[in-house]
């Protein structure tokens, strides 16, 4: 059966709360267990740079998410989990993206969109306080996407038009430096929205956002602070015994969200039947707090072991580098970034002919007491970084197999490409030095 990349991402910009799990955590986790599905799901810190100018809150956010997702039951020996951040491969894609991207597109860009009409509606100027992070949002969000060559994308209605732009971009790229060679570089996503959870009401009944302070803390503040949040959910003055109408409050699309349609069906009969809202407020805690009270100690212990999260994170980081460097490998050499080879020429009797420079392992210890090595080139560029061991000695006898086994031992390895090292130099490189103790 063939496998289908989904790939989702939140971005880092304050505390999950339920319509983050509901809309977008649960069913994700959901989707990567199942076996014909390859799922990446990441922390979109560079996109919370466009929100967010506070770098403690960006800081703890992440934290925060990381141990959410991890909480919340994903598997990140099954899943490519990692920080958008760690992928530096993804800021490269997007100025090649860019420079594909017409103006134009761009200015239809929903979000670009609001703030001018806002800005014109107050008689300022058109772009006043519009960042170019915020103009090119759509296009950073391409490139999460044609980076690992995602087929779906669940996304909320309010999303499906920065899909339509991945697709537009992919396809223009496709088209300019694939169609000479028959080779398409990217394929083109698809929108997936689950209709039942892709909009969580608040306490209000609009939207759950952190922008109308109307959420309901996932793990924040324990069982306390859930059900504080939902005896503030509104409703209407009918008291108990008076037929209530199940659609006139958000309470009962949140029950919904967590219940079996029997249970819902019955919920819905009760409040017609006069159920007060303190008892119905009161046992969509009690359902609520039925899920996710498991999970909230695994997030508190998470949360205590930073350590363990960026360890988690760094692993994933590298997994997906494995896939990304070498497809940026290819997008370079397609737009004209190329190796320049010299011509050939004869080579040199071989008593005489020089010994060529071998990249050469370096081990250290930074100042957080970790123990790290890297692969340097002969011209100083670092080929390959490790993550961090806690003793030397497993440092250590890393890089004594990676220098006997070559290539192969990249499989499973706690390291990373260097920054826009492709796959095959680092292969290459490892290979040599094989080689060369062989020797």
């Amino acid at each position: 059966m063939p496998t289908t990349r989904v790939l989702t991402g939140i971005t880092t910009t304050g505390t999950p709360h339920l319509g983050n799990y509901v809309g977008a955590i649960r069913p994700a986790i959901a989707a990567s267990r199942q076996a014909e599905v390859e799922s990446f799901l990441f922390l979109a810190d560079y996109h919370a740079l466009i929100k967010c100018d506070d770098p403690a809150r960006i800081e703890r956010s992440r934290m925060e998410l990381a141990a959410t997702w991890l909480a919340a039951g994903l598997d990140p020996e099954r899943v490519t989990f990692y920080r958008q951040s760690d992928i530096p491969e993804i800021p490269e894609l997007t100025w090649l993206l860019t420079c594909v991207t017409a103006k134009g597109q761009m200015n239809r860009a929903h979000a670009y969109k609001a703030a001018a009409d806002a800005n014109t509606a107050a008689g300022e100027d058109t772009d006043a306080g519009v960042t170019m992070g915020l103009y090119c949002y759509p296009i950073l969000m391409a490139a999460d996407i044609l980076m690992f060559n995602a087929h779906q994308v669940p996304v909320g209605r309010d999303q499906i038009q920065h899909i339509e732009m991945a697709r537009d971009v992919a396809q223009r790229f496709n088209h300019l430096f694939g169609a000479a060679s028959g080779r398409e570089f990217f394929v083109l996503p698809e929108a997936v929205i689950e209709e039942q959870v892709a909009v969580l009401p608040g306490l209000d009944g609009r939207k759950m956002s952190k922008s109308y302070d109307n959420t309901i803390p996932l793990f924040a503040g324990g069982a306390k602070a859930l059900k504080e949040a939902i005896a503030r959910i509104v409703t209407d003055s009918k008291l108990p015994g008076e037929p209530k109408d199940p659609d006139s409050t958000s309470l009962v699309t949140l029950f919904e969200a967590f219940a079996t349609p029997e249970q819902a069906t019955a919920f819905r009969a009760e409040l017609v039947a006069g159920l007060g809202w303190g008892e119905a407020k009161q046992r969509l805690f009690e359902l609520i707090d039925a899920e996710i009270a498991p999970m909230r100690a695994r997030y508190e212990a998470l949360i205590a072991q930073p350590a363990e999260l960026e360890a988690i994170l760094m692993a994933g980081a590298a997994k997906a580098r494995a896939t990304a460097a070498p497809l940026l490998a290819e997008l370079r050499h397609a737009v004209g970034l190329r190796r320049m080879v010299a011509a050939p020429v004869s080579a040199a009797p071989k008593a005489r002919a020089e010994k060529a420079a071998l990249p050469v392992f370096k081990q250290y210890r930074e100042a957080d007491g970790q123990f790290y090595f890297k692969l340097a080139a002969a011209d100083g560029r670092v080929l390959l970084q490790s993550t961090a061991f806690a003793g030397g000695r497993e440092a250590g006898e890393w890089v004594k197999r990676l220098k006997t086994e070559g290539a192969a031992a990249l499989e499973g390895a706690p390291v990373m490409p260097g920054e826009g090292v492709a796959a095959e130099e680092l292969a290459q490189a490892l290979d040599t030095l094989r080689a060369a103790a062989a020797e």
